[in-house]
């Protein structure tokens, strides 16, 4: 089963509260999950790479065995496809989460789109915070 991701994290403050979102939806375009989520203190980049992590956690459940994820993160995808290293120790451990999980995925693909494309995700992350 093949799923496309969109997923976005956000701090107000980097670093302050942080939330994630993130929806996951089959290739009839149904929402086979929505995930929203407030994750305490930290920077926008740790709540992307969490609110990646989270959504593949999600996808695996769900038995997918491919995925085509989205994300307004530019850093994060050019990190996840190896075109930027990654330099923080933090954000090095969730690059490893995230590389570990994608593996056991038959076939995965990662894109970033202009935060306009990812509407849903975005207000996933502040419904998070709004209420945490």
């Amino acid at each position: 089963m093949k799923l496309t991701i969109n997923t976005d994290g956000g701090s107000r403050g980097n670093p302050g509260p942080s939330g994630i979102g993130a929806v996951l939806v089959d290739q009839k375009g149904g929402i086979l999950k929505e995930i929203s989520e407030y994750i305490g203190e930290g920077t926008n980049n740790q709540a992307e790479y969490t609110a990646l992590v989270r959504a593949l956690e999600e996808a695996k459940k769900l038995k997918a065995d491919e995925v085509s994820i989205f994300m307004d993160s530019e850093l994060i995808v050019k990190q996840i496809k190896q075109e930027y290293k990654v330099k923080n120790k933090d954000l090095g451990v969730l690059f490893v989460k995230v590389w570990n999980l994608l593996q056991k995925f038959a076939k995965w693909d990662i894109k970033h789109v202009r935060r306009e494309k990812n509407k849903k995700a975005d207000e996933l992350v502040n419904k998070a915070l709004d209420n945490k």
